[in-house]
């Protein structure tokens, strides 16, 4: 156990840091279609390189950030009844998710994605419209991105075996660090990017909560 505990210690950290330099390329499209909307307006002019490189990045940002946030415990649960349960419950019906649902689903799509994405790099696929961008990369997303998935899958399980037989804690007590708005407007202010930005993300952060710090947002 613990050394399923060490590889589980470093898929987390891995996809630790893929998630947080992902978050930077929300960024990017903010840029991107700020300045694509301005040409536009402003010089009438536009291009379908940049509307679709903003698309790329979308796609980017959720299948690189999804074991990320699997990793951080912030994927959307439903916990009407499960809530009510002892932590012990709660992470045997984790166990029983990834097993049944959440490892062959990602298993499935890393697997069958792939020739996808082969196809599109033999054959040279370019996008239809006119100007349009190579289609391969974003094609590679599908399969990099589902096994970061099943990676963190198996890290999930692990840890939750390792709970459920007191090896360790409970892994669904999130731990109090701080939000994506906080973590995101530090990184912009440590390497003096767009201060501006940064003080928008903090003041956007101070709107959502109370004066006891609770969350307040809808």
């Amino acid at each position: 156990m613990e050394a399923l505990l060490s590889l589980s210690r470093g898929i987390d950290a891995v996809n630790e840091r893929i998630g947080k330099l992902t978050t930077w390329l929300i960024l990017v499209v903010v840029i991107i279609s700020a300045g694509n909307a301005v040409f536009r307006y402003l010089f009438d002019w536009s291009s379908n390189a940049l509307l679709e490189i903003q698309w790329y990045l979308f796609s980017a940002i959720f299948l690189l950030a999804a074991a990320y946030v699997l990793k951080r415990n912030e994927h959307i649960r439903i916990d009407i009844i499960a809530g009510r349960m002892s932590p012990r419950a709660q992470n045997w019906i984790d166990v029983f998710g990834i097993l049944v649902f959440l490892l062959p689903m990602a298993l499935m799509t890393m697997v069958l994605s792939w020739p996808v994405f082969t196809l599109a790099w033999t054959s040279h696929e370019m996008s239809a419209n006119p100007g349009g961008l190579v289609r391969w990369p974003v094609r590679l997303l599908m399969p990099i991105g589902f096994f970061l998935l099943t990676m963190q899958g198996f890290a999930e399980l692990i840890k939750r075996v390792a709970f459920l037989t007191g090896k360790a804690r409970n892994p669904l007590e999130k731990e109090k660090t701080k939000t994506a708005e906080e973590e995101l407007a530090e990184e912009i202010r440590k390497h003096k990017a767009a201060p501006g930005v940064a003080d928008t993300v903090g003041t956007n952060k101070s709107m959502t909560v109370d004066g006891d710090g609770k969350d307040v947002r809808p």
